[in-house]
């Protein structure tokens, strides 16, 4: 999706996402800019408070440059050196704000790539977020020749379940007793879910796959809501007091929707609804996000190699 690099780049940043009608539909198509510059000057100061107390920026750009970097040395061991050069290049190129994806392939032709593969870091496939992107991507590869193939969903693959599991279990184990493990995703407007979008449907398979790895005790629920329209339920805030109705003091959120830090981690989880469980006694940590860690760039490479495989690519 992509976040802002600076405070001024705040305001063009949610232009650019409240603009896209694949995401969220403001009314009949010309009506969408209209309110969505209203929905921005209402919501920019608190957005621009909310980047400023985790740095005055997105740090998506620079995780996912990290996680790209750590990708790019992973495909190219040894068994895909050819006369000692390398045999892949990773590109990163985000939705709403730069590097954008039409920078990022035109930087991969000026290259002389002349086969590229589109790797989502969506885990779960929905029209909103892998649909919008794939669908600007294919616009713009379609203007060169070459050939391309994108991966738009992963939600189950062995080696991503095991850098979650390895993950929740190292946050498990920062509390003096087992708590409750609260999966919080990114929500949606209910009107796709109820078309089809597969989204929830691949959340919970997540969830399954992880849960025949490690036993805990669990709940779902749906953060992030932006826009006048019916979003998925619960929500975070309304699972947070259900929990503290029931009893529950030791709370571990695994932003299962999220493989890098940035807003709605860092500022969202960590800050608005840790002081809204304290206020609720509810000791809530959160789940270390997957970012470069090993096991998800093993995940990664092993998601790009089988597909490049099937290709014909190698």
């Amino acid at each position: 999706m992509g976040g802002p690099d600076s405070l001024d780049a705040v305001k063009p940043f949610l232009r650019n996402l409240f603009s896209d009608r694949d995401i969220i539909k403001l009314g009949p198509s010309f009506l969408q800019k209209p309110i969505a510059s209203l929905i921005i000057r209402k919501r920019l100061e608190s957005v621009i408070e909310a980047y400023s107390l985790i740095g005055g920026k997105s740090p998506l750009l620079d995780i996912t440059n990290a996680q790209a970097k750590a990708l790019e040395e992973s495909l190219n061991g040894s068994q895909f050196m050819v006369h000692g050069s390398r045999s892949f290049r990773v590109y990163v190129g985000m939705r709403y704000w730069h590097p954008f994806i039409e920078e990022a392939v035109d930087h991969a032709i000026r290259d002389g790539i002349s086969r590229i593969l589109a790797l989502s870091l969506y885990p779960h496939y929905s029209i909103t977020t892998t649909g919008s992107s794939v669908k600007k991507f294919e616009e713009v590869i379609k203007k060169y020749h070459v050939d391309y193939f994108s991966v738009t969903s992963w939600f189950n693959h062995p080696l991503y379940i095991n850098a979650l599991v390895e993950n929740i279990q190292k946050g498990i184990k920062t509390f003096d007793k087992k708590p409750v493990v609260l999966f919080s995703a990114h929500s949606l407007p209910k009107k796709f879910i109820d078309k089809g979008d597969p989204y929830v449907d691949e959340i919970k398979g997540t969830i399954d796959a992880v849960l025949r790895k490690i036993d805990i005790e669990w709940c779902l629920s749906y953060q992030s809501k932006t826009g006048p329209v019916k979003w998925l339920k619960p929500t975070t805030e309304e699972m947070l007091h259900e929990l503290a109705k029931k009893g529950v003091k030791d709370l571990l959120v695994v932003p299962i929707s999220f493989v890098s830090d940035h807003i709605e981690t860092l500022y969202e989880i960590d800050m608005l609804y840790k002081d809204m469980a304290l206020g609720l006694g509810i000791n809530l940590k959160r789940m270390e996000s997957l970012n470069t860690s090993p096991k998800f760039i093993e995940a990664l490479s092993d998601i790009v190699i089988k597909n490049v495989k099937d290709l014909g690519w190698i």
